[in-house]
């Protein structure tokens, strides 16, 4: 037979064959490449060797080149930001909790579990202070701004303390914390001002200046903090708590701004970067959580404009002060590295000086035509100024299965499959739509056994409830009598039918009773209108 089909089709030869061309398939429009996608996903990933766990905290040095420091296990490690490469290192006495450059990059503060803040030489690679007054571990040190006398620290004995480095005293003992003090950060306008966040969910604001060591304000974030930054601007602040990221404007009388909670999980740590490094760009917060992921909150729109995943917990984030090197740490030990191409000023400048001249061929080559496929999708993705205006599609229904059914005039089908769903209002619609077009009765009689225990156990349930009891009690009936024999026979109908039974049986024993207590009352009501 196969020969036979082979023999018939090679009687037939083909006369014309007609090239065919595959069709150019343009790459889709997709509103999530947006400028934050576009620059935090061109931070190109760099390996880093595995350090011991945890990651507790980066620190970036504020001269160039921006060296940076990772505080793991008992050990400060110094990398430089172009190479990547280890140039120093440092040992504590513990495991190491935070570690802070001061503003001219000449010396290293870090602060162990033990209780002790150490203060290194970068360059002599040596040992300067040793600050021991806590009598718990401390959690975090920070320089002041610009000052470079002077520390601030605290710990998990509730008390921050603000140090004069060079004669290894504590000038002043900052008392208002009820829990561990956890992080906190100096003021970029104030060299005097200071905030640490607690595990006793609020954040306050210090002056060192104000002798009795009150605190100048306070913020109650809602949950222990575990990290506190502050904005640009001097401000605002940033604190992270459980899985919630908030804005405070601290001028404003500390008022919430906004909040991001997109996190799964607890919020570890925080940091600022700015889109376009320093010269210019909008600022960001990024934040890591145990979830996995990185977050970054545009907080002037309050909107999430960036996630990255990471195949661990995160513990620690930083960015340098160029924005040229992100780094990220892991409970795992492993430091995520990314790093940017940094654009020289020549470059600037010949980019400058191409926007007088001629269009290049790069540029004739880019532009969109009418036959391309992305030529009649351009500007989906822009968003309307204050003076146009926005016409918005009207989107379809979406019908459900039994709508569809129903569409198709399969009765029987669609009443089946909207007893599947056991809701009771679609149930009763679609019987009522049934009863429009004079097909329930037909559909019960239709119905197998299976389908009519559905209905059998649909009718016990809803039948005395009074919004459907209109049209079901007259229903329950009518297939009580038409499949009568059908429903006697079966051993598994036996149970509904006698729920069926005590369920009527209650609503007329209550009919009676509102009837006697409308025979009490009716003729009051006439006595009392004649008066």
């Amino acid at each position: 037979m196969a020969e036979e089909l082979r023999v018939r089709l090679n009687d037939h030869p083909v006369s014309k064959i007609f090239p065919v061309k595959p069709k150019s398939t343009a790459k889709p429009f997709s509103e999530s490449e947006t400028p934050d996608s576009r620059y935090w996903s061109s931070f190109k990933p760099q390996s880093i060797p595995d350090f011991t766990p945890p990651i507790s905290a980066f620190a970036f040095s504020p001269i160039h080149p921006h060296s940076f420091a990772v505080a793991h296990s008992a050990t400060v490690s110094i990398f430089k930001s172009q190479t990547l490469s280890s140039s120093r290192r440092f040992s504590c006495p513990d495991v190491v909790s935070s570690v802070c450059f001061r503003s001219d990059g000449a010396l290293l503060a870090a602060a162990d579990i033990s209780g002790l803040v150490h203060v290194f030489d970068i360059r002599e690679r040596m040992a300067l202070r040793r600050l021991s007054s806590h009598k718990a571990p401390v959690r975090f040190v920070k320089y002041p701004f610009l000052d470079k006398l002077h520390l601030v620290s605290g710990g998990d004995d509730a008390v921050v303390n603000y140090w004069d480095v060079a004669g290894q005293t504590v000038i002043s003992n900052f008392l208002g914390h009820k829990d561990y003090v956890r992080c906190g950060d100096c003021s970029p306008v104030d060299d005097s001002v200071f905030i640490t966040g607690s595990y006793d969910h609020t954040v306050k604001v210090w002056d060192a200046r104000v002798d009795n060591s009150k605190w100048i304000a306070e913020i109650n974030h809602g949950s222990p903090v575990e990290d506190v930054v502050y904005l640009p601007s001097g401000g605002m602040i940033a604190t992270a708590g459980l899985n919630s990221v908030k804005v405070w404007d601290l001028i404003g009388g500390g008022k919430m701004v906004c909040s991001m909670e997109s996190h799964n999980k607890t919020v570890t740590s925080l940091c600022v970067g700015r889109m376009g490094g320093d010269q210019g760009g909008e600022n960001r917060i990024v934040s890591v959580s145990l979830d996995g992921y990185m977050k970054v909150f545009d907080y002037g729109r309050a909107k999430v404009t960036y996630s990255m995943s990471f195949p661990a917990a995160l513990t620690s984030v930083g960015l340098s002060p160029d924005c040229s090197t992100r780094v990220i740490g892991g409970a795992n030990g492993k430091v995520f590295a990314g790093k940017k191409k940094v654009k020289d000023a020549g470059e600037g400048e010949k980019k400058s000086l191409s926007l007088w001249s001629v269009k290049s061929d790069e540029s004739r080559r880019r532009a969109l035509r009418p036959t391309n496929f992305r030529y009649f999708q351009r500007g989906q993705g822009e968003k309307p100024s204050e003076g146009d205006s926005l016409v918005k599609e009207k989107k379809g229904v979406k019908l459900t299965r039994h709508d569809k059914l129903l569409k198709k005039f399969r009765h029987k089908e669609a009443l089946v499959s909207v007893l599947e769903e056991k809701k009771p209002a679609n149930v009763v619609a679609v019987m009522e739509e049934l009863v429009a077009r004079r097909k329930l009765i037909k559909c019960v009689m239709n119905m197998e056994e299976g389908e009519l225990g559905l209905l059998l156990s649909f009718l016990q349930r809803y039948c005395t409830v009074q919004r459907y009891s209109g049209l079901l009690m007259g229903l329950t009936k009518k297939v009580l009598e038409t499949r009568a024999e059908d429903i006697k026979g079966k051993e598994e109908f036996k149970g509904l039918l006698r729920n069926l039974k005590r369920e009527v049986n209650q609503e007329i024993k209550i009919q009676q009773s509102l009837l006697e207590i409308q025979g009490v009352i009716a003729p009051m009501l006439r006595i009392a209108g004649r008066r």
